[in-house]
Formats: C-alpha cells, sequence, structure tokens
C-alpha cells in the first residue's frame, strides 16, 4: 500500500509519517529529506533547490520530480509514504507515471485539516534533529532535555524556512498550489480528510488507522 500525507506546512504530517514508519514497516519518502540529500551531496539540483529553500520559496517541479524519479529506481516502490509531495497537480500526475512504471500505485490520501492559527503556533516553535529527522515542539513537544533530541543526543535545530516571514510565504504558497490537490484526488475518490486541530497526534494515528484499515 502506498499512501500520500497532504496538509499544509505544520499540519503534522512528519510525525504521523514516524509513526506509521515504526509501527507498520512503512518507508516514509520526504521531500525534504530528498533535498537535505541533494544539497548535502551538493549534486546540481541540490545546490538549486538550496538557494530557493533559504529563500522561503518552494523548490520547482522539475526538479522536485527528478529527484523522486531518481529515488524511485534505486529503492522500493511500495510501502511507502509519501510526505510533502506531490504539491502540485503536475507532481501529482508525474508520480501516477512513475509508479504506473513499477506496477504501483497511490491507494490512499490522508488530508489533515489544520487552520491557519493553529499551522503557526506549531511552526514557529518547531525544532528538528539534524540525525534522525525527528520533530519536536518547544512547547507542544518538547524534547526531555531542552534543545537535545530524545534519540540520538544530537542538538536540534531550527529550519531556515520556519522563522514568521517565511512560513507566511509558504502558507501562501499552500493555499494557491497544493489545495487543488484536494479536488484532484477527491475525483479519483481514495481521499479521506481528517479535522486534526483539537486531536493529539496519537488521536490523529488513531484516525489514520482507522482510514488505512490497518
Amino acid at each position: 500500500m502506498n499512501i500520500i500525507l497532504l496538509g499544509a506546512p505544520g499540519s503534522g504530517k512528519g510525525t504521523q509519517a514516524e509513526k506509521l514508519v515504526q509501527d507498520h514497516n512503512f518507508e516514509q519518502l520526504s521531500t525534504g529529506d530528498l533535498f537535505r540529500k541533494n544539497i548535502n551531496d551538493k549534486t546540481e539540483m541540490g545546490v538549486e533547490a538550496s538557494k530557493l529553500i533559504n529563500a522561503g520559496k518552494l523548490v520547482p517541479d522539475d526538479i522536485t520530480n527528478k529527484m523522486v524519479d531518481n529515488h524511485l529506481k534505486n529503492n522500493r516502490s511500495d510501502g511507502l509514504i509519501f510526505d510533502g509531495y506531490p504539491r502540485t497537480i503536475n507532481q501529482a500526475e508525474v508520480l501516477n507515471d512513475l509508479l504506473k512504471s513499477s506496477q504501483s500505485k497511490i491507494d490512499k490520501v490522508i488530508l489533515l485539516e489544520v487552520d491557519e492559527e493553529k499551522l503557526l503556533e506549531r511552526l514557529v516553535g518547531r525544532l528538528i534533529c539534524p540525525q534522525c529527522k525527528r520533530s519536536f515542539h518547544v512547547k507542544n513537544r518538547p524534547p526531555k532535555t531542552p534543545g537535545i533530541c530524545d534519540y540520538d543526543k544530537s542538538v536540534l535545530i531550527t529550519r531556515p524556512d520556519d522563522s514568521p516571514e517565511k512560513i507566511s510565504i509558504r502558507l501562501q504558497a499552500y493555499e494557491k498550489e497544493t489545495k487543488p490537490l484536494v479536488e484532484f484526488y477527491e475525483g479519483k475518490g481514495n481521499l479521506i480528510k481528517i479535522k486534526a486541530d483539537n486531536l493529539t497526534s496519537q488521536q490523529v494515528n488513531e484516525s489514520i488507522l482507522k482510514a488505512l484499515e490497518l
């Protein structure tokens, strides 16, 4: 089974993907991780992506699609969680073609709905482990030791695009480019909406498992 987690930045996609990977043997395919790998490896795509990300802009479809294509060609194409991809109709159509070439497909699309005020609150306080990629929050999910990852003891960081100004740019881009995906997948009959504003992380996870019949 392949699934997509949809939702604005800060909606909890990464946290829920982490739970599914740990408990149900999924593999997370996050464009954020693909971007970081290409940036660290200093590939041509990574250099360009770095400039855009640090400016609070989204990486264009052609670069993102190529990174995903390269990954799928060298890794499994089933049991995947797509987190942060696709963002646009173009990416969704390309992903369908890429999976079809591997005799696979998207089975379920989970939309996590969170209002903008809650999103801003979550993102401004977010902390990321640069090693294991787990996320924390200074208020909602604080690490046991301030500033230190619970799992590998790395020093937690704030992402460059988690400043209030850049968050605003990202949310505007989400509204404009990504929300049409809701109609796209509704038309395919595999979209499931979860209103996650006032749910705990565990409650969201339980709702997802029920939707996936796991």
